[in-house]
């Protein structure tokens, strides 16, 4: 069994994948370089490092009542708060790497509390309470059901934070959204002083949509797992979608069950994760 160290100046890492969205995961319980955005955006790389959408790093719990800290960053060094389909892939990463005999596990990340559990063939997630309130992005704006943006002029977003921003629009064709046009312009909006993810979400009835998701220091990928939170979020606030249901939604990599009833309770996520290969990257 491979587990993340450094020995004679190389990183033992081991790449996983939820629904293509693919990490390169750390064990942050043994040493480990300097994680510079330098060193980062080298082990992303798909040419000249391992290849990854995001690194996550698996530590000891920072506080009491936790039983992992989990540290996301993107491909391009920058560290955030929250990735779904990362922490799918954390929890099967805990089980099989042997840190852990149990099937749930609380974990902390920079901005929320949250609970893994195996289940199945899968593992289920339980998210934060989606917040839309513009501060929690942030957004520079105030309170609104949607909002627009000089970047896409006759687009309406809802806005939201699982942990990390999120903005999502309603279309009527996903395979003909603008993603990879509007997708950029507004993950660096002047006005999301962090940036945010942008969602384009295709409702086919009360409980099944399809969503295409542009990620903030990633590009485009073939699955969010926090975007698919914020999507069915967005579409059960607004009516769109059955409270409290399963929501199937279909991601270019495969899909996803989401299930949030509204108000202030958390919103919970099931679907797949792979571990990949192990491996040795020297520094």
């Amino acid at each position: 069994m491979v587990t993340t160290a450094t020995h004679d100046a190389s990183l033992l890492f081991v790449k996983m994948q939820g629904l293509g969205n693919d990490f390169v995961v750390l064990d942050g319980h043994a040493p480990l370089p300097e994680l510079t955005p330098a060193l980062l955006r080298r082990i992303a790389d798909r040419r000249a490092g391992i290849g990854c959408d995001q690194i996550l790093i698996v530590d000891p719990p920072p506080e009491p009542g936790v039983d992992f800290g989990y540290r996301i960053y993107n491909a391009d060094g920058g560290r955030v708060g929250q990735c779904g389909n990362g922490a799918r892939c954390l929890a099967l990463y805990i089980a099989r790497s042997g840190l852990s005999a149990a099937r749930e596990w609380t974990v902390q990340t920079a901005t929320a509390r949250m609970r893994l559990a195996l289940e199945g063939a899968g593992v289920r997630v339980e998210m934060p309470v989606p917040d839309f309130a513009p501060a929690s992005l942030p957004l520079t704006r105030a309170p609104a059901a949607s909002y627009e943006f000089d970047a896409a002029p006759g687009w309406h977003f809802a806005a939201l934070s699982l942990g990390n921003p999120h903005l999502v629009t309603e279309v009527d064709d996903v395979a003909q959204a603008p993603v990879a046009e509007l997708g950029p312009r507004l993950a660096t909006h002047a006005d999301l002083p962090e940036g945010a993810n942008v969602g384009f979400a295709q409702r086919l009835d009360a409980r099944r949509i399809r969503l295409r998701v542009y990620e903030r220091g990633a590009g485009e990928t073939p699955a969010c797992g926090s975007g698919a939170c914020a999507a069915v979020a967005a579409l059960v606030r607004s009516g769109r979608l059955e409270a409290d249901a399963p929501v199937q939604v279909l991601l270019p990599g495969g899909s996803l069950e989401i299930r949030w009833a509204g108000g202030d309770v958390p919103l919970w996520m099931t679907g797949p994760a792979d571990w990949v290969f192990e491996g040795r990257m020297p520094l």
